[in-house]
């Protein structure tokens, strides 16, 4: 399969690449195990929730984990908390959203590639205008591979929190949108809150490599029933988010 170079301008072929791509699950499972040993998160999990996301992974059910955005270290520590938690049975099936720019380096984007990534033009780095034809792409082939029995994780604030890293930030309706047409689909998705704290560091400053590496991640129970409207979606993984984040920060 031809690899396209992840460009706005050929956003139709990068797409249709990432509609198709597979990483090897045995690299990604050594990769992620190499993350675990590296970046340490104290998993935890509200009151039922370890059994009932256990559940839910053994339904071969699509899931969507949306995870609050505090560093550029973020992924690997997502990375390492999906192997020191029951996704660990999902590595390989798991797509992780991911700035355009995190694959323009070529050995980034294997890195990246290995984790399962999918681009995002975001407004922000290109202008609305410009990647409105790139984002319902990029929400129609997360339906896609959601309907296919893939797993997806966003963050759904879609950039790092230099604000108040206890407070969730506006999350945006593209989280909505993907449930809504994976649904159209027949493969109405189930939601996952997951937290992540890295102690009292100064929002907007990078935490350290010992703040990282004791972070805990948070599961909230899995939300199985979700709105009918994007907008509505959004709201409540807003809600469960916030939720989430709590729990982190309290058992930090």
């Amino acid at each position: 399969m031809h690899t396209p170079e992840v460009l706005l301008d050929d956003n139709d072929a990068v797409y249709d690449y990432y509609l198709r791509h597979q990483q090897n699950r045995w690299k990604a499972l050594a990769s992620y195990a190499v993350l675990a040993r590296r970046f340490r998160p104290r998993v935890t999990f509200a009151e039922g929730a370890k059994q009932q996301v256990k559940a839910l992974i053994r339904s071969g059910r699509p899931v969507i984990y949306a995870i609050n955005h505090l560093s550029t270290s973020d992924p690997y520590t997502v990375a390492a908390t999906a192997w020191r938690s029951p996704l660990r049975s999902k590595i390989g099936r798991v797509r992780v959203l991911a700035k355009d720019e995190l694959f323009l380096d070529p050995e980034q984007r294997r890195k990246v590639d290995m984790m399962g990534g999918i681009p995002v033009f975001r407004g922000k780095d290109h202008g609305i205008r410009a990647v409105n034809a790139a984002g319902q792409r990029m929400m129609d082939v997360c339906a896609q591979r959601l309907a296919a029995g893939d797993h997806l994780a966003i963050f759904p604030e879609g950039t790092c929190n230099e604000v108040d890293h206890s407070t969730v930030q506006a999350v945006g309706s593209g989280i909505g949108h993907i449930a809504f047409r994976a649904a159209k689909l027949d493969a109405a998705p189930a939601m996952i809150a997951i937290g992540m704290n890295y102690g009292t560091y100064e929002p907007g400053v990078e935490p350290t490599a010992a703040e990282v590496v004791s972070g805990i991640a948070y599961f909230r129970a899995p939300v199985l029933e979700l709105p009918q409207r994007p907008a509505d979606i959004a709201r409540l993984v807003k809600e469960e988010l916030q939720l989430a984040v709590d729990g982190a920060v309290a058992h930090y």
